[in-house]
Formats: C-alpha cells, structure tokens, sequence
C-alpha cells in the first residue's frame, strides 16, 4: 500500500496529539518535522521514529517528498506558513485560531485557491464523539425542527500551565475555546446571521478575557446561545466536556455531564452515554479531545484521497471566523453585528 507522507511544522504542546493520530492512520505517514527549538525536534522525531527534522520551513519545502503539511504553529506564522505551502502546491492543514485577523484569513484562502491545494483548518471539536451524536440526533428529526439551543462550555481548569501564552495576549477565550464552541454551533444549527456578546475578565493574572457570552441570530430562524468561561469553580469539574441542550418542536435534547445523553420526543425519552473511546495514547480527560483529532485527520486522508474539499475547509471557516470577529466587535461596542457585514 502506498502511503500519503505529510511533514509536521511545529513540534509544542497539542503537537503530540497529532503526531499519535497520523500514527493511527495506516496510509497515512509523517516523514519530516520542523521547529525552531532543536531540543523539540529530537523529541518528538525520537517518539515517532521521524528521521528528517527541520528548524526551517523553507528548507522543509525546498527538500519537499511530502503530499501534505500540518502546520501546528501558534497564530502568529500561520499566514506566512499557509502562503508558503501554496507557493509550493502542498496540500495544508492550518491549526487554529485560523489567522491573527479575518483580512489574514481570507488571504490565506485566496492563496490556496489560486494554487489549487485543499485547505483545512484543524477545528476539531465537531468531530468529538459526543458532539457527532449530537448531530445525528438532530439529522433522525426525532425532535422535530429545532428553534433554540444552547452550546455551553464553563471551567475553572488550569489551561495556561501548559500552553502560558495564552495568559499574555488581548484576546483569549473566544479566540481559544470559543471558536470551537461558535463552529459546534454552526455544525448544528447552520450559519448564523446576526452577533450580541459580552465579555469579562474575571482572573486578574490573564491579559485577556475568561468568560464569553454570545448570542445568535441563525439564517434558518435557530437562536442559539454560545457560554464559554474558564473562570467558572464547580464541585466537579466538567473540563474538557461541551453541554448542549436543543428544543425543537417536537422534543428536547440534553447533552450533560459524562457525556450523558437524554433525547425526548413523542415516543418517550431515551437516555444513554455517548462518551468518546480512550485511544491506547490518549489520557483522561484529554480523550475526548484526542479522539477528535484523530478523527479530524482521518477525514482529511479520506478527502485528500478522494480529491474532495474537507468538510473544514478553509472557505468553511471563514464564516466560523467572523463570529469570533463579531462577537469580539459586539463586546467592544455593546451593538449587534451583522456577519454578511464581516464576510463581504
């Protein structure tokens, strides 16, 4: 069997993740990584037997013999990244945030379409096992036609130990943890027209805000509530679960704590776990995460394969994007924004 070979640009925290989940893929194989940090690069090249390691990108696509890159850089490189593997007709994954700013971010799309290479970016929380029951749940119409719903993900876990950066910058949750949970509720609920948010920081060690409130207009007639707070103190902590409750015209949906799934509808109420599966190198409670990414990347395989766009497209996220642009203008200005106003 021949394997599609992709290089890995960024070798830090969450990196690791994705390393283990190429290593899953059986026609899958990564034959080169890059960081800046050699001290990295031998890491993670000594966990996963990767031979050709890079402390420059440039150098990586001059030496090329890969069909894709994941670039798994902070926000900062990701444009000139993106730019860089279009310059040389690779195949990209982007992490997220997708870009410093949505100009950036459509620039990036722009430069990929006019090289002709796929572009997705690695949003991966709608791939989540909970969330994808979720989804067919709605999909079964068992609860009828849905008018309101809400995405919620509230925490007081310690995310900056590991990723301390995200202590330092103007913008956090929403643009951390809140761009999945706005994408969460465009995967179920359909584009959204219209943004009110409000923001706090409550922690006064953190340069950004910790807590998001974020109202949508939905084209389809949803409104749909998105709450996303690190700052949240629980007797037991929900990290890294998503809670979703949906009402629709002829039924309810609840997705709780331990993944806990109650769906009523006109035959009666139906209760199971929909937990995610604890992949032989993943770890509680990161599984649920870990899982995602996995399974985000073996969609791409498949879509590369097949030569078809990835359901997270570049394009795709761009409308995911704006809502994080919306809802920080919204913040700012206590107005509604409207998001054709953003995309156009």
């Amino acid at each position: 069997m021949t394997k599609t070979k992709g290089a890995l640009i960024g070798c830090g925290f969450f990196a690791v993740n994705q390393m283990h989940g190429w290593q899953d893929l059986d026609d899958v194989e990564i034959v080169a990584i890059c960081d800046r940090d050699p001290e990295r690069l031998s890491v993670v090249g000594d966990q996963f037997g990767v031979e050709r390691h890079y402390q420059s990108a440039e150098a990586l696509f001059a030496d090329g013999g890969f069909d894709f890159v994941d670039i798994a850089t902070t926000v900062g490189s990701h444009r000139a990244l993106v730019e860089l593997a279009a310059s040389h007709r690779v195949p990209a994954i982007c992490q997220k945030p997708f870009a410093p700013t949505l100009a950036d971010a459509k620039a990036m799309v722009a430069a990929a379409d006019a090289a002709g290479i796929p572009l997705m970016i690695h949003e991966n929380f709608r791939w989540q096992t909970p969330i994808l029951a979720v989804k067919a749940v709605l999909d079964s119409g068992v609860i009828g036609e849905p008018f309101w719903g809400r995405v919620s993900f509230r925490s007081g876990f310690d995310v900056f130990s590991g990723q301390p950066y995200l202590a330092k910058g103007k913008r956090f949750i929403i643009e951390d943890l809140g761009i999945h949970s706005l994408d969460i509720a465009r995967f179920l609920f359909g584009d959204a027209s219209r943004m009110t948010a409000r923001t706090r920081r409550v922690n006064p060690d953190i340069a950004g805000e910790d807590v998001a409130t974020m109202l949508l207009d939905h084209d389809n007639g949803i409104t749909s509530i998105v709450d996303v707070s690190y700052a949240t103190k629980l007797p037991e902590e929900p990290f890294p679960e998503t809670f979703v409750e949906i009402d629709g015209t002829t039924g309810t949906l609840r997705l709780g704590k331990d993944y806990k799934l109650t769906v009523h509808g006109p035959e009666g109420t139906v209760q199971s776990v929909v937990a995610p599966n604890l992949l032989p190198w993943a770890s509680r409670p990161w599984h649920n995460i870990q899982e995602s990414v996995a399974l985000i990347q073996k969609h791409w395989a498949e879509r590369l394969a097949e030569g078809r766009e990835p359901d997270t497209s570049g394009r795709d996220n761009l409308k995911t994007f704006a809502l994080v642009e919306a809802a920080y203008l919204s913040a700012e200005s206590g107005e509604t924004v409207t998001i054709a106003d953003l995309l156009a």
